[in-house]
């Protein structure tokens, strides 16, 4: 069984989930705090201030022609850890196998058609935990670091003709102190693979036609890909508030179109800014996505130019007691008829935990001095 290790293996799970951080441009490593830790830093499970949370998410791209679909769910096992569990789906539906169009008379025969999809899922399973040994007697009890992973089980299927399982973990921190927090997601660690196993039989015919060679059972591999993330909230007056954050995405399977790229690695920065008011009612922006793009307006091969070109994202968000609304105006890359897309996800919270669950109790930062007298 041959063995590949292809760019952008598995990319339907870089889009990322919840329209909040698709409109500060993903840049959620240290800032997340709820149900989508279980994508973006497990370890972050442990700042849910809820016993249970749910979070759904629906978005259509190329003018409907693919869906992408995401629903969450978390809950409290005690006041150190929390369980977290992702499923996310990106497919294209009802594409037409015209195989079979022509009948054996030569005759086209509509009603021959059939349709299939093809899909991408994959199912994540996250596990948090808060440790209290970096705290010592002179902070907070619980301190200010806890530790995630991820277990992740990926399908892929292209219609009756090719499916594929894959497994994989992942690794996270998060570490808080005063009003700082520092994020790091360590994806696929353990190299995830997708185990490709292919009907020939079901496509021997089509291939022989177009002189084509059959496909393999094949073994793709992805390689781990490193996130550092930092954030920082800023008390502009008493009702508004500004978080800051930025992401240095690394990744090691090959250059890439990225910021800074080299053979052994590349290197994408993601930064995002939230303002709040009232801690209900955020504007988002974003700014990720930088890319070195050819200029082709010449019309003169002799004297291609190019021009750095970087991908804006906007959002808003509302709080409404149990529920939260997003919503997220994306760009995905200027390859659609119409290029930005309106993502919207909905997050509902159930029974708020005690104090004792609360994520300031791991903000480190020096206890107070007791009063002697």
């Amino acid at each position: 069984m041959a063995q590949t290790t292809p760019k952008y293996s598995n990319e339907f799970l870089s889009i990322g989930v919840g329209a909040r951080a698709l409109g500060m441009s993903n840049a959620m490593t240290s800032v997340v705090d709820d149900v989508t830790a279980a994508y973006w830093n497990p370890a972050a499970l442990t700042d849910i201030e809820h016993r249970y949370q749910f979070a759904f998410q629906h978005a259509a791209y190329f003018a409907g022609v693919a869906n992408y679909d995401y629903i969450g769910a978390a809950m409290a096992i005690d006041t150190d850890s929390h369980l977290g569990l992702a499923i996310i789906r990106l497919g294209i539906d009802d594409i037409p196998d015209t195989r079979l169009l022509f009948d054996d008379q030569g005759r086209i025969d509509y009603s021959r058609i059939q349709f299939f999809s093809s899909s991408d899922v994959a199912f994540i399973l996250s596990y948090a935990r808060g440790v209290s040994f970096i705290g010592g007697e002179d902070f907070i009890d619980g301190g200010g670091l806890t530790f995630g992973t991820s277990f992740k089980v990926v399908r892929r299927k292209i219609g009756p003709f090719a499916t594929a399982w894959g497994f994989g973990l992942d690794l996270s921190a998060k570490y808080r102190i005063n009003d700082w927090d520092f994020g790091l997601m360590l994806r696929d660690i353990t190299t995830t693979f997708n185990a490709w196993s292919i009907d020939k039989e079901a496509l021997r015919s089509s291939f022989s036609q177009t002189n084509n060679s059959l496909p393999s059972n094949t073994l793709e591999l992805t390689l781990p890909k490193l996130i550092f993330g930092a954030s920082r909230t800023f008390t502009l007056t008493d009702k508004v508030t500004m978080l800051a954050s930025a992401d240095l995405v690394f990744t090691f399977d090959g250059r890439r179109n990225v910021l800074v790229s080299s053979k052994l690695s590349s290197l994408d920065p993601q930064m995002g800014f939230e303002f709040g008011y009232e801690n209900k009612f955020f504007l988002r922006m974003g700014f990720g996505n930088f890319q070195r793009v050819k200029d082709f307006s010449t019309g003169d091969a002799s004297s291609e130019t190019t021009f750095w070109s970087f991908q804006p994202n906007m959002g808003m968000g509302v709080k409404l007691e149990d529920f939260t609304i997003d919503y997220a105006l994306t760009d995905i890359g200027n390859v659609a008829e119409s290029p930005y897309s309106h993502v919207f996800s909905i997050r509902y919270s159930l029974e708020a935990l005690p104090g004792i669950y609360a994520r300031n109790k791991r903000r480190i930062k020096k206890k107070e001095a007791k009063d002697e007298n």
